[in-house]
């Protein structure tokens, strides 16, 4: 998979290695892999991915990158492999006027789904007595809906002339994506459907907030265009629904 812009001069050698479905070949069940695939494409800048079978790692990769399981990066032939530094290292190296900033304004934006996939891991594991488990879950979903639809002081003070009491903005921090939106939205879409296939669990509708989030970002293909395929998260937590240890 490629994607790019013009190109306006020298643009970096960029390969991003993801983990591999259970094929061995399309792309994998990972939320850390998505967010740095969703990244570079926000970014418009040209790069590669190369999927890596995490029971036969090729040869060349043990060399490459030896006990380091993906997402890591090879930028310009430099091997970068914590996600975090290297979400940081390509928001300082693809920065404007070339490449949009990605960071968003308010920190809460990366705050307020923080523990929401931890609550969602402690639920499936649990299942089906997992009554205490959905509850903790869904307070989450009410922090995060809560945020969605309170209007930022941005959008406040863009309308002073109106009394805004909804935000209608599409994302977490606005109505563009962001690396907040990177982080979270690969794991909202594990929770939505790993919960509703082994757990019956669907967003409740009340969540406004959070389903105006989630239908926007379905029209974006930088989010869809890199969501592994449903089989292969399901296949995920066959062996963890109902497991706890």
């Amino acid at each position: 998979i490629s994607t790019g812009t013009m190109d306006l001069g020298h643009e970096p050698n960029i390969e991003l290695f993801v983990k591999a479905g259970h094929d061995g070949q399309k792309v994998g069940n990972c939320p850390f892999c998505q967010r740095l695939f969703m990244v570079l494409w926000l970014k418009g800048v040209k790069f590669t991915v190369t999927t890596v079978d995490m029971k036969k790692k090729p040869a060349e990769l043990k060399d490459l990158a030896p006990g380091t399981n993906p997402p890591f990066l090879l930028y310009n032939g430099e091997l970068k492999t914590d996600f975090i530094k290297i979400e940081d290292f390509l928001e300082t190296m693809l920065a404007p006027p070339r490449y949009p900033h990605l960071s968003p304004q308010n920190k809460e934006s990366f705050d307020v789904g923080a523990d929401i996939f931890a609550k969602f891991s402690a639920y499936i594991k649990n299942s089906p007595n997992n009554q205490y488990q959905e509850t903790a879950l869904l307070r989450e979903f009410k922090r995060l809906d809560d945020y969605l639809n309170t209007p930022l002081p941005e959008e406040i003070h863009q309308n002073a002339t109106k009394n805004i009491i909804v935000s209608d903005r599409k994302f977490l921090d606005g109505n563009r994506l962001t690396l907040a939106d990177c982080n979270l939205l690969p794991k909202l879409h594990v929770i939505k459907i790993a919960s509703k296939k082994f757990c019956g669990f669907e967003i409740p509708v009340q969540f406004t907030g959070v389903w105006r989030y989630l239908r926007n970002a379905y029209e974006r293909d930088e989010f869809t265009q890199t969501c592994p395929a449903d089989v292969e998260i399901e296949m995920t937590y066959l062996n963890v629904a109902g497991k706890q240890k």
